[in-house]
């Protein structure tokens, strides 16, 4: 018998609206069967202020009820509640969405506050390090899944960035063949002489040529602008593990720009993940 699916849904109580909890009530009814929800919640210690003067963190039987519990029953979904007191917020993510056996885990990603994309360094860690993919859920975004356009680098000469088109091409095919969706794929390139090949892409994805989107430009315009031009609910990319020269993990230029350029969902795998 097939494991139950699970979706791992992060909600901070000091939010008044619980985004990734309300996207995740929407897109598991277009599934058969519907997964169940894993419903983390947690302080994001980086971004709240975690004095007692902050009443938001102050929460009783009846927030939960009534935010979480109701909600759910009323979508018709099964839920468990995980309530998180560690101060590592992002390991605790990680920790809890693998032993809890999800395939996803539905992050909050709040409205812009300026003109640049900033993302706090806990989230860069939980993107990384997730035994998963993480979806990016933003306020305001699509909650269809109608249409899905992967991102990825066919002109890539590592290994490492060749086994993360592979993570990307299957998560996508999933994710599209769950929801019934349209499945896209998009490459830019800036450099002609390394023109990805549209024949390899085509042959590797199983999808026809007029969804196969090859553009020259930077990653982020060009993700953007197909993503945009076709009307994308979710947009599926990927980042790698890289260390910097102290042994930590850096940001990922290009997966942030990627990022700050859409307002749509997206979906994050790293090297690591894999297709239940």
């Amino acid at each position: 018998m097939e494991a139950e699916k699970k979706v791992f849904v992060v909600v901070d109580p000091n939010d008044d609206r619980h985004i990734a909890l309300e996207r995740a009530l929407i897109t598991s009814k277009f599934r058969s069967p519907s997964p169940k929800l894993v419903v983390f919640v947690a302080v994001d210690g980086e971004a709240v202020d975690t004095r007692a003067i902050n009443d938001h963190l102050f929460r009783d039987e009846f927030w939960f009820r009534d935010q979480i519990r109701k909600p759910v029953e009323e979508a018709g979904l099964e839920c468990e509640i995980q309530v998180c007191w560690s101060s590592d917020w992002q390991a605790a993510i990680i920790q809890e969405s693998k032993r809890s056996g999800a395939e996803m885990i539905y992050l909050p990603v709040h409205a812009k506050t300026t003109r640049r994309f900033t993302f706090a360094e806990s989230k860069w860690q939980v993107l990384k390090k997730a035994a998963c993919p993480v979806v990016l859920i933003r306020p305001g975004a699509h909650d269809k899944r109608k249409v899905v356009l992967a991102a990825v680098n066919f002109q890539a000469d590592k290994d490492k960035q060749r086994q993360l088109n592979k993570q990307i091409v299957q998560r996508a095919k999933y994710i599209a063949s769950n929801y019934g969706a349209e499945l896209h794929f998009v490459n830019g390139y800036l450099d002609s002489m390394l023109y990805p090949d549209r024949g390899a892409l085509a042959k590797e994805t199983g999808v026809e040529a007029d969804r196969i989107h090859v553009k020259q430009g930077y990653t982020d315009e060009v993700v953007a602008g197909v993503a945009s031009a076709i009307d994308a609910d979710l947009v599926v990319m990927g980042t790698l593990n890289q260390l910097g020269s102290t042994g930590t993990l850096l940001r990922g230029n290009t997966a942030e720009r990627v990022i700050g350029a859409l307002d749509v969902d997206v979906m994050v795998c790293n090297e690591f993940t894999t297709t239940k």
